[in-house]
């Protein structure tokens, strides 16, 4: 029996962190980052891994080490007082059928406001359309502006979906990818994946 699962394609960022717009491609679900200390290795992956697979944000989960330092809003906005006082991130990972060109895509938005609560998005492509190349997550105004949750919404229409609530999104991500017959399952997946970054 031919083996068709899922494997990851490409990740992306979009006005996250020190990104204005940075996709990194994988081959066969595998990526090699290089850099020194302090580069920035960790960090990126961390955003993806294992943010996107369930969309929790807890401060503890965006560090191996489990420190509660960094929050989201730290990405979006920058991490001192010159930072952005409003601003819309994303992220994104793009996973292809192992034998076919079937392409899907999951990922998350934010919008944050200092001093405010963060909001937050997740959303999936489902018919094709490749993030960069032919659906873009930001609107050209003379400069690069990310796309609101409606503006995403609209843009996707019927070729995917914009959900709201962490659970909701951790089911989508299931549903599409993984498809576990219950979310306990995968949760418990997502956990080991956690535990297995760990220092």
């Amino acid at each position: 029996m031919q083996d068709n699962r899922w494997v990851m394609n490409r990740a992306g960022l979009v006005n996250f962190w020190y990104y204005d717009e940075e996709t990194f491609d994988f081959s066969q679900g595998r990526l090699l980052l290089r850099g020194s200390n302090g580069s920035g290795k960790s960090v990126t992956m961390q955003s993806f891994i294992p943010l996107l697979l369930d969309g929790n944000k807890s401060p503890e989960r965006l560090d191996p080490f489990g420190s509660k330092a960094r929050k989201i809003e730290n990405y979006i906005l920058g991490e001192d007082e010159n930072g952005k006082d409003e601003s819309i991130g994303y992220l994104f990972m793009e996973f292809k059928k192992k034998h076919s060109n079937n392409i899907a895509t999951i990922g998350m938005g934010f919008k944050a406001n200092r001093g405010k609560p963060l909001k937050s998005w997740g959303f999936a492509i489902t018919d094709g359309r490749r993030i960069g190349e032919d659906f873009f997550l930001y609107k050209q105004m003379g400069e690069k502006i990310p796309l609101t949750m409606k503006e995403l919404e609209n843009r996707i229409g019927a070729g995917g979906q914009v959900v709201e609530g962490q659970k909701t999104y951790m089911k989508l991500v299931n549903d599409l990818i993984f498809g576990f017959d219950d979310l306990d399952e995968y949760d418990e997946l997502v956990k080991l994946l956690v535990q297995l970054r760990s220092p």
